[in-house]
């Protein structure tokens, strides 16, 4: 007897019955009277949407007063999208505390470190270590779960919204109270504290829990290490509150995922390494810096340290924008096809959803001048057009969902050492945490390397080269990773200020660069920071600002010197063999193309030879789940994005994903257009 093979579907999507690429957005109905509701779904229906998050802004609705509920409103919400086919992303509202409960306990007020208490008339008002704030959140939480837990519409839960987005920290009694406990599950005693905390300096030496308070506004700055403990402290404070509803959903709705939106590369004050194990998948919102100059780079390496975050696996843009954002300091609308573009580089990168803030643009508060799907003047909008012309794309696309991305790079990033790097009375004010990433970011990418981002304890085995853009603070075991990897045949690439403290801000013993010392065959002898505005030059005709070091070279060999400047004859960019590998240092500021110059040659080949300037490249490759791929032998697909303003030739062969070309050889993508090609096995060079 004979069988037909196997010809599998899509691989299963990351929120239940949405079987396709996630398409949608932010829907606030109550903005709304309630005959638009049907307007609105026929809309959402002609542009493809199959998901709407709902609910997000809506408690003082939903509980006009305590304990007294007015779910009706919502019921018939969910019915209409359910009967639409439509799925909903259904949100605890616990991001916009009421009116009525910062009155009745002001004590939910977040303070400032200055002392001010913060106003009511914004979202998130909230401190999270507030007893008052935790239990009504819990209470609206668990009637919101409890009643919609069997409704066919909801198919994930949306977890309150953007933690950490207004501001990371309060300062208030309850904060201090909570931290004090915090304080002493982590170090046991005062003494441990003291120790660890060197509050010898400047006699801060603590006596008893009760003096110890958080970095309220002092004389001079508080100590780093507690400003970095309190940090510590703030991100715990609010995955506490997400893990308290995402508990309490879970428990009536055991089958349907849970997450909440990050701010990924934006929010500097959450520490998403820690969040990523909690959550169903990663959840991710992006606003393209409009101002910016090659904003596209910033839009991929966000993308890119999001599916770092997401552990390589599929993540979903939760929100963006079609076009203009008001909150930014001018209001730049998109050019036409520019969504398009952003939204299929986030594709490209390993999204298997696109979503947007919002649905319908509102006509009231404080963003009613930001871009919507539906803009303002609605059908009629340019933006209409290219929203629905995308929802058609995506469902020619579904081919990509529960695919990987494909790298051999690897850049680590760390947001405890970011928020240890820019505490008060470091050597140079310009140096920035994000600028450095991004410098060594933009070299790969101008270079056409794909890389994936990676936290210090990595494993980094499967990666030709290993990029660490900045890693002040830098422990024993980071350190004995990178050799480990290095011993075994890989590079290593370490840019300056890097090793320099340890847990806790204190310096490494026995100098600097600290336990990177060994891997990197050097001393360094003295910081030697520059003046605002000063260049320092590397003999291969490159220059260097904000930072130079007299380094001293042990095992290392010197590659290129200083010409000039406070360390001029003295080594600038150094190598050291490491077992069967090499670690390089770079000891100052060099801009992307000065990378480019003294780094090309160590980097993996590109995505692609051939590839034009303002041209990238990422490879999606899936394991036989997609594309009626055979079992096992499964398919690449290479999407091209052309950021210039004339077409593009790329070296490329296969199938066009939407058009179903066939492409032999050369691949010509439009001026600002994007192709994704279903690659063959050779052209892949798989």
């Amino acid at each position: 007897m004979t069988t037909a093979p196997l010809t599998p579907g899509p691989a299963p999507g990351l929120i239940p019955g949405v079987d396709a690429i996630v398409y949608g957005g932010d829907y606030n109905p109550e903005q709304w009277p309630e005959e638009v509701w049907q307007e609105d779904v026929r809309m959402m229906r002609e542009a493809g949407v199959n998901l709407v998050n709902v609910g997000i802004f809506s408690w003082a609705l939903l509980e006009p007063e305590e304990g007294v509920y007015t779910f009706e409103w919502l019921d018939r919400v969910l019915d209409l999208l359910h009967g639409a086919g439509i799925r909903v992303g259904l949100a605890t509202p616990t991001a916009a505390p009421p009116a009525w409960l910062l009155h009745r306990y002001p004590g939910i007020r977040p303070e400032t470190e200055e002392g001010h208490v913060l106003s009511g008339a914004s979202r998130q008002t909230l401190c999270p270590s507030s007893p008052e704030y935790a239990r009504a959140a819990a209470r609206i939480t668990e009637q919101i779960a409890r009643r919609y837990a069997g409704h066919p519409a909801v198919a994930m839960w949306h977890v309150h919204n953007e933690y950490g987005g207004a501001d990371a920290a309060c300062y208030c009694a309850a904060s201090a109270e909570a931290f004090r406990v915090w304080l002493r599950d982590r170090y046991g005693d005062v003494d441990t504290l003291n120790s660890a905390w060197g509050t010898s300096f400047w006699g801060q030496t603590y006596g008893a829990w009760e003096h110890v308070e958080p970095p309220r506004l002092a004389p001079t700055p508080a100590s780093p290490a507690l400003r970095l403990d309190f940090l510590r402290f703030c991100n715990d404070a609010h995955l506490e509150c997400y893990r308290r509803e995402r508990d309490i959903v879970r428990r009536h709705t055991p089958g349907i995922p849970v997450t909440t939106n990050f701010m990924i590369v934006n929010c500097k004050w959450i520490d998403y390494w820690s969040w990523a194990r909690e959550v169903d998948f990663v959840a991710n919102d992006h606003y393209l810096q409009a101002e910016e100059e090659d904003n596209h780079v910033e839009l991929a390496m966000a993308a890119d340290v999001t599916r770092g975050v997401a552990g390589g696996r599929p993540w979903v843009l939760m929100e963006h924008s079609t076009s203009a954002v008001n909150w930014q300091p001018r209001n730049i609308a998109k050019q036409p096809g520019q969504m398009r573009r952003n939204s299929l580089t986030h594709l490209a990168r390993g999204a298997d959803g696109v979503m947007f803030f919002q649905w319908r643009a509102s006509r009231s508060g404080a963003e009613k001048f930001h871009s919507a799907m539906v803009p303002h003047n609605g059908r009629r909008s340019r933006i209409w057009g290219e929203v629905v012309g995308l929802g058609r794309e995506l469902a020619d696309l579904d081919c990509l969902r529960g695919s990987t991305v494909r790298a051999d790079t690897a850049l680590v990033w760390d947001w405890q050492s970011w928020w240890a790097m820019e505490l008060e009375y470091r050597p140079n004010a310009d140096h920035s945490y994000l600028e450095r990433f991004r410098a060594y970011y933009t070299w790969l990418w101008r270079t056409h390397r794909t890389v994936d981002v990676v936290p210090p304890d990595a494993d980094l085995s499967g990666y030709a080269m290993v990029v660490v853009p900045s890693l002040y603070l830098t422990m024993q075991d980071t350190a004995d990773n990178l050799t480990r990897y290095a011993e075994s045949g890989g590079t290593v690439v370490v840019s300056y200020f890097s090793g320099v403290v340890g847990t806790n801000d204190e310096v490494h013993p026995g100098g600097y660069p600290g336990p990177l010392r060994e891997l990197l065959g050097l001393e360094i002898d003295e910081f030697l920071p520059l003046r605002a505005g000063e260049a320092v030059r590397v003999d291969n005709g490159v220059s260097g600002r904000v930072w130079a070091e007299r380094v001293v070279p042990g095992s290392a060999e010197c590659v290129l010197s200083y010409t000039d400047g406070p360390a001029a004859g003295e080594p600038a960019v150094t190598r050291n063999t490491v077992g069967a590998g090499q670690a390089w240092y770079v000891s100052t500021g060099l801009d992307p193309e000065g990378l480019r110059a003294v780094l090309d040659e160590l980097a993996p080949p590109p995505v692609l030879e051939g590839l034009p300037e303002g041209v990238e490249a990422v490879r999606r490759v899936s394991r036989g789940a997609n594309a009626g791929e055979a079992p096992g032998s499964g398919a690449s697909f290479l999407i091209v994005v052309n950021h210039n303003a004339r077409e593009a030739e790329v070296p490329a062969s296969g199938v066009d994903c939407v058009s179903g070309e066939r492409v032999e050889g050369t691949l010509r993508v439009p001026a600002g257009g994007v192709r994704v090609l279903r690659e063959s096995i050779r052209a892949a060079g798989r």
